[in-house]
């Protein structure tokens, strides 16, 4: 797996060309094991890319420490690679790539991250 960290203006470039969406996001996921080509390297998940402009605006919107909302944007990426998808997917899995999400990070918070109460 890769992690790309850009500013606001990378992501939008990204976002523009490769999905055809010409606006800043916080996180875009790029599956390996999806599509064509899918198989060709089973070790390699893909390619996750953050926005950390746009996540130290949105930590400071809520009040949590950019670290904290950093290492989540990871973990929503590392699940669309590992086939979570809230966006074209079911309701039910939209439900369950959050529940997912909110596991994990708890785990990571009680382990790693010292502030409780982000989820």
């Amino acid at each position: 797996m890769s992690i790309l960290i850009l500013d606001n203006a990378g992501i939008q470039v990204i976002n523009r060309d490769y999905l055809d969406r010409d606006r800043p996001t916080n996180v875009i996921s790029f599956a390996m094991q999806e599509g064509d080509g899918s198989g060709v390297q089973p070790l390699l998940l893909g390619d996750v890319v953050i926005s950390a402009e746009r996540a130290a605006a949105d930590a400071a919107e809520a009040g949590i420490p950019f670290e904290h909302e950093l290492v989540f944007l990871l973990l929503h990426g590392i699940l669309h690679l590992l086939g979570y998808d809230h966006e074209r997917g079911t309701e039910e899995q939209m439900l369950q790539m959050e529940a997912r999400e909110r596991e994990i990070f708890s785990l990571l918070n009680t382990e790693f991250l010292t502030v409780d109460g982000y989820l």
